[in-house]
């Protein structure tokens, strides 16, 4: 590896610590504001010093792509994941109409590969209820959501409810003609309806606690 100049030194210590600290890479922004650089070009440029000397990788389609290359080995790589809003653990909340509720994303997370399973087109909700706390999942957790329309039974699901014009997250199950959306809560009733009032948008596949 070729020898560094102080200030790659400086950032490369500092994506490291900041990896090691939030578990996802730093921005330009972040590594501009934390090595006290004087521009976000000049960041950029000791990054693909960093990248040429073999030091980095970066996936310049996402804002943190950023990995350490090196004796400590690979970091995971970083996908970012749009959050759409809010779902409910709990009694069913409104949402936007069945065909736009996904248009507009609140925010973007940036989460390690491992979280999507390596599915693609991901999107994430934020839970509002604890009708999934024996799934481990509270209020204010996030869920992370594969796109589909179709699902097994047993299988957690966000489900939109046509009559009500909401959603929900729920698990699913067909018997005796009806769906029956049940709440991973003991104290908690499912919830009956006919199937034509069912329409499945995603397909859990995981779940995130934000740090307090």
């Amino acid at each position: 590896m070729n020898q560094l100049s102080p200030r790659q030194q400086q950032i490369l210590d500092f994506i490291r610590t900041f990896l090691e600290e939030h578990e996802y890479p730093p921005s330009i922004r972040d590594i501009q504001e934390g090595c006290g650089i004087s521009s976000t070009s000049v960041v950029d440029y000791n990054l693909r010093k960093l990248e040429e000397k073999g030091c980095i990788r970066r996936d310049r389609e996402i804002s943190r792509g950023i990995e350490i290359l090196g004796p400590r080995g690979r970091r995971p790589r970083i996908v970012e994941v749009p959050l759409l809003g809010t779902i409910a653990a709990g009694q069913p909340i409104p949402v936007p109409a069945a065909d736009t509720w996904h248009a507009q994303a609140e925010e973007t997370l940036a989460v390690t590969e491992d979280i999507v399973r390596g599915k693609t087109n991901v999107f994430a909700l934020r839970v509002r209820g604890k009708s999934m706390i024996e799934d481990l999942i509270d209020d204010g957790d996030i869920v992370f959501l594969e796109p589909t329309r179709t699902a097994d039974d047993g299988d957690r699901v966000a489900v939109w409810l046509k009559d009500r014009g909401e959603v929900t997250l729920k698990r699913i199950y067909r018997e005796n003609g009806r769906i029956r959306l049940q709440p991973a809560n003991a104290t908690m009733q499912p919830i009956y309806t006919d199937p034509d009032n069912v329409e499945i948008q995603g397909r859990f596949i995981s779940s995130l606690r934000p740090s307090d």
